[in-house]
Formats: C-alpha cells, sequence, structure tokens
C-alpha cells in the first residue's frame, strides 16, 4: 500500500451489528458497533483523522444510520454500490473475501476512484423513499395474491380477495400520501410537474424522479443514462467485438423508467417514432425498449437542467 495521504480515504464495511473501518495506506482495522453507543464513537475517530473522503456500501438499510451520523458531522461520505465495490476488487486481483478485506478494499476504491459525495436527504425526502417503496412492496404483494387467487380453493379464495380488498385500499393511501407529501413541497412539486409534461410520466413515476434521482438536470447525458443503469458497456477484447448491455443503475427506478417507457412507446409520439425507426432497422424489441428508455430519461434530464416542459423537447434532445 501507498503512505497515507494527509486527508485519507476511509472503507466502511457495513454488517447488522458491526462497522469495520480501514484506511487507504493503513494494515490496520478498527470496528465499531453498529448502534447508538458505536456509530457516535465511529464518527469521534474520524473527526481525528479529518477524512477527504468516507465511503460505504448500500447494504439493504444498516447503512442509513451511520450515512445519516457522517452528513450531520459534516464528514464527506458517499454511498455506493457494492457491485462497484467488488468490481473493482477484481479488476485489482483481489479475490479474497473477509470482513477485514471487505474494508481496506472499499478503502482502495475510495481513493482510486473518488465517488462524489452523496448530499444529505432532507426529512421530507427520507420519508418519500420510505413510502415509495413500501407502496412498491404492496404492489407486489398485490400481483402475488391474484397469482394464488388461480390456483386457490373456494375458501382461500374468499380470504384471499379479502386480503386483496385491504391491499388495494392501502396502495390508494399510499399513493395519496406520496401526492399529498410532494404538493407541500414547492421544489419537489416543481420538478414533479415539470417531468409529468412528458407523455409516460405519471404521478407515482414524478414521484419516484424526485426521490430516486434527484442528480436529475444536474450531470450530462451519459452520466445520467449510467446512473440509471441504462448506457450500454462494451464488451470487446482484442479482435472480438462483444455485445454491449446495460448493467447497474439504481434497480428500483430503473424498473419504474421501464414501465413509463413502455407507457410512452404507445401514447408519446416522440419516443413511438424513434422506436418505429430502430424496429424497422432490424433492433430486437428489448434492445429498442431500452434504447428508448435511455432517450427518454436523457430528454427528462435535459428538461430538468433548462426548466422547461416537454413541449420543448425536440430542441433539448
Amino acid at each position: 500500500m501507498e503512505t497515507p495521504s494527509k486527508d485519507p480515504f476511509f472503507g466502511v464495511d457495513i454488517s447488522k451489528k458491526k462497522l469495520d473501518t480501514a484506511m487507504w495506506g493503513d494494515t490496520r482495522l478498527w470496528s465499531f458497533f453498529n448502534d447508538a453507543e458505536g456509530i457516535p464513537q465511529l464518527i469521534s475517530f474520524l473527526q481525528e483523522k479529518y477524512p477527504a473522503l468516507v465511503v460505504v456500501e448500500a447494504t439493504g438499510g444498516y447503512e442509513k444510520a451511520i450515512v445519516k451520523a457522517l452528513q450531520q458531522a459534516k464528514i464527506p461520505v458517499a454511498l455506493v454500490s457494492p457491485k462497484r465495490v467488488r468490481d473493482f476488487a477484481r479488476a485489482s486481483g483481489l479475490l479474497a473475501k473477509t470482513d477485514k478485506l471487505d474494508a481496506h478494499n472499499i478503502a482502495h476504491f475510495a481513493y482510486a476512484l473518488h465517488p462524489r459525495p452523496t448530499p444529505p436527504s432532507t426529512p421530507e425526502q427520507i420519508r418519500l423513499d420510505e413510502l415509495l417503496a413500501r407502496r412498491r412492496q404492496i404492489v407486489q404483494i398485490i400481483q402475488d395474491e391474484k397469482n394464488r387467487l388461480q390456483k386457490g380453493s373456494q375458501e382461500m379464495r374468499d380470504r384471499i380477495l379479502a386480503h386483496l380488498a385491504w391491499l388495494e385500499d392501502e396502495e390508494k393511501n399510499l399513493s395519496r400520501e406520496i401526492q399529498s407529501l410532494i404538493d407541500h413541497q414547492p421544489e419537489m412539486k416543481a420538478k414533479a410537474d415539470l417531468v409529468r409534461t412528458a407523455k409516460g410520466i405519471g404521478p407515482i413515476t414524478a414521484s419516484s424522479i424526485v426521490a430516486e434521482i434527484p442528480e436529475l438536470g444536474l450531470l450530462d447525458r451519459k452520466a445520467i443514462a449510467a446512473l440509471v443503469g441504462v448506457a450500454p458497456m462494451n464488451n470487446d477484447s482484442g479482435k472480438k467485438n462483444g455485445k454491449r448491455r446495460t448493467q447497474g443503475g439504481r434497480q428500483p427506478f430503473r424498473c419504474t423508467l421501464y414501465m413509463a417507457t413502455l407507457s410512452a412507446i404507445r401514447f408519446n409520439p416522440v419516443i413511438q417514432r424513434f422506436h418505429d425507426r430502430l424496429i424497422a432497422h432490424g433492433k430486437a424489441k428489448k434492445v429498442a425498449n431500452v434504447a428508448c428508455m435511455r432517450k427518454f430519461v436523457t430528454i427528462l434530464n435535459a428538461m430538468v437542467r433548462d426548466n422547461r416542459p416537454w413541449r420543448s423537447q425536440l430542441v433539448l434532445a
């Protein structure tokens, strides 16, 4: 390892119980409990080191408290996808996996790639994210119950129908709460209203954009496509030209964007013409759909960047 820099880079490997912490250029590992006592201890430790950046992985929710604490302490922190760190470790020839190695791999990732610090979320953004996540869960449970309805006995069907009625009411309640929250936040409402001028973007998709893609309008077209996970990645080696594939990105929003794009292909003349042209040139339907997703999100990005509604999209594109 190299000598630690004056402003060191840290990686924190997060689990349900522990926060294993490593500094790039140092072989030691510091461990803290992931609880109300351990998190302040980690913050105090890092404040003494004046880190240039702390990188943590998204771990299904266990990271939320430490990210919030770091942001409140004004310590720069970047929340990254575990896949990015794993791919970086493989590229560096580090295939073994232990808590100590994981923390050092994250610290190396922080030092080598300098990911953009994650901006603090407002209480309203956190609440909106929670509501959207819960609505997604309810929608999935509704679909599961409908599938079970086809196979159950009459007695079970009655129980399933009663459960479905409750679930559908809950989904409506969540949708109303999501819309009410956005309506009472002027910046959120302005952004949601702007993207909804595009045919294919409904209230839930607009809410997802506000909550899950706050970078929309702040990045260039290539960066926003990569962030969402619709940028084609090369797979070439020597004389071999492999198929380009999309990967990574923010999975929940990519699913939302996919459904919005299917609607746009039917009802949005610009996306519809683009899709038809791709199909006419022999592109597979799935490839054409992903290309439409990429075009759709880059136009939305330009709309938010310039604060211009969809009617101006021909200029923006």
